[in-house]
Formats: structure tokens, sequence, C-alpha cells
């Protein structure tokens, strides 16, 4: 499975109506940050496919999720269960981070 498409359009479904937990990144193609943690997002969502939903959120394009959950600086990675926000991580962060958290959200 490869990372996923997360939209304002498609948000409520994919993300907070999600049976797994999710994963999102908020990013944007101008943010040398988020190119640097992009390799990690999409190895991990090979490594958990089937148990966790890992897409991205492009800010510049969907305004409207940026702004409902607060993302202010990018990258931000936000942890989703059931609808709820489970906790984030700001700034470009490393696989070995991300994966920690990825394990804690399970």
């Amino acid at each position: 499975m490869s990372t996923l498409h997360f939209t304002d359009a498609n948000f409520k479904k994919e993300v907070l109506e999600s049976d797994l937990p999710v994963l999102v990144d908020f990013w944007a193609t101008w943010c040398g940050p988020c190119k640097k943690v992009a390799p990690f997002i999409d190895e991990l969502a090979k490594e958990y496919a089937g148990k966790m939903k890992i897409g991205k959120v492009d800010v510049d394009a969907n305004s409207k999720v940026t702004t409902q959950f607060g993302v202010m600086s990018i990258p931000t990675i936000v942890f989703f269960k059931k609808g709820k926000v489970m906790g984030q991580l700001v700034g470009a962060v490393s696989k070995l981070d991300l994966k920690r958290k990825i394990e804690e959200n399970l």
C-alpha cells in the first residue's frame, strides 16, 4: 500500500471515520523539511499497510482541514484514532521517531 492523499473533500471519510489508526502528514511542495520526511512516510506506509493508514495533506490545496486542526508550521504529523487526535510531531523528524510514535498509536 502506498501513501494516501487526503483532501478537504475526503478527510472525514478517510481519516475521521477510519477503522484503522491514521497518520496524516501536513506538508507542502515548497517545504524543505517536508521533503526530508517524505521518504520515511512512504516507507512506513508500506511497512504498516493493513495496520495503519498513512497519508498526506497538501496544506496549500486543503486549507479547510489544515485550519481545522490548527496546523501552523509544516511538516506537522498528526495521529488519529477513532476520529480523535492522539498526538502530533512538528518539524523534520527521524524515521525512528516516527516509528516510535506509530507504535504508540497502534
